[in-house]
């Protein structure tokens, strides 16, 4: 006969639980304020209910069989869980997600701001479990469409995709052209021509995309391209000479004043990237409600937002090739 889960008796479950803590059907009996006939009974009722023994029994002991142990780690998890589902529900009830998801743009994101906003939501909405992701370009898009993520922080462009969502300007990001000190072009006369910067390598992030069409940050016709997975690794190449590129003035301002950097003028420049804030247009849950005000008034937790997305004083189509 087939194990009956379904008919599983929580009761039960408790009793086991006693009987496999204190290794005794007699000491479980007396905690349980029962004849160690019934705690007996009730086991191997269970035990015929999932089709296997739980316990191997003799004259002296008691101990658990490995299904026995399996159970009765299971059963802790279960119970715990039991404790919990009212706040959970009352959750639920009030309006609060069970889960949500953030996606970042990688030129917006920063580990100690996304740690600092961890730490408020977890105190604020202690039975949501929360997730950031990091993706670049139109993986931005992507993780949205396809994955069925609340909100975006940094989605390439001012308008939406489809109908599914809202979107809120959070302005542009502005671009500089840099390259290491001793960099070869690092002394021609400006502005540089493509013909010299094509004989260089472009470094990008790679777009993390999966099924919206990639986005290629820059790269001349004709030139090596070296693909990074994140905006930090982009500029400690571009420090140590493996490369030539643009990267977001702000990020970049530090490292040329240091000496670490040079911003050179080239004859075709990256025209400012508009970035958005994205949600679901159907979904006012909490935490997207708190989450949004946030963000859309640079709170404490993103300070970094007002430095690096700069107002964008051009049309608010923007320049949405590129991001």
């Amino acid at each position: 006969m087939e194990p009956r889960l379904s008919n599983l008796d929580l009761e039960a479950v408790r009793t086991f639980v006693t009987v496999a803590r204190l290794k005794s059907f007699s000491a479980a009996a007396q905690q349980l304020h029962r004849t160690t006939s019934a705690v007996s009974y009730r086991i191997k009722t269970l035990e015929g209910g999932i089709g296997t023994p739980l316990f191997v029994r003799t004259t002296r002991t008691v101990s658990l069989t490995p299904a026995g142990q399996v159970l009765l780690d299971k059963a802790g998890q279960i119970f715990e869980w039991l404790q919990q589902l009212p706040d959970e529900l009352r959750q639920v009830g009030e309006n609060v997600e069970p889960r949500f998801t953030l996606v970042v743009n990688n030129l917006l994101y920063e580990s100690e701001a996304a740690a600092h906003l961890l730490v408020h939501l977890n105190r604020t909405f202690p039975h949501t479990e929360i997730e950031f992701r990091c993706a670049v370009y139109m993986g931005v898009w992507d993780e949205l469409l396809q994955n069925g993520l609340h909100m975006a922080l940094g989605a390439p462009g001012y308008h939406t995709i489809n109908d599914d969502f809202d979107t809120h300007p959070l302005g542009a990001v502005h671009w500089v052209f840099v390259m290491a000190p001793d960099h070869p072009l690092a002394d021609h006369a400006e502005p540089l021509s493509n013909d010299e910067l094509r004989r260089f390598p472009s470094i990008n992030v790679q777009d993390t995309s999966t099924r919206l069409a990639k986005r290629v940050a820059w790269r001349l016709a004709g030139q090596k391209e070296m693909l990074v997975p994140d905006l930090k690794t982009k500029i400690v190449a571009h420090i140590q000479g493996a490369g030539i590129g643009f990267v977001p003035a702000t990020l970049a301002r530090e490292h040329i004043d240091a000496g670490r950097l040079v911003e050179r003028r080239v004859v075709q420049g990256r025209s400012p990237s508009p970035l958005s804030l994205v949600w679901r247009r159907n979904h006012n849950g909490r935490v997207a409600t708190h989450l949004r005000e946030m963000l859309l008034t640079k709170s404490e937790y993103f300070p970094f937002l007002a430095s690096l997305v700069a107002p964008d004083a051009g049309s608010q189509e923007g320049d949405e090739r590129s991001s």
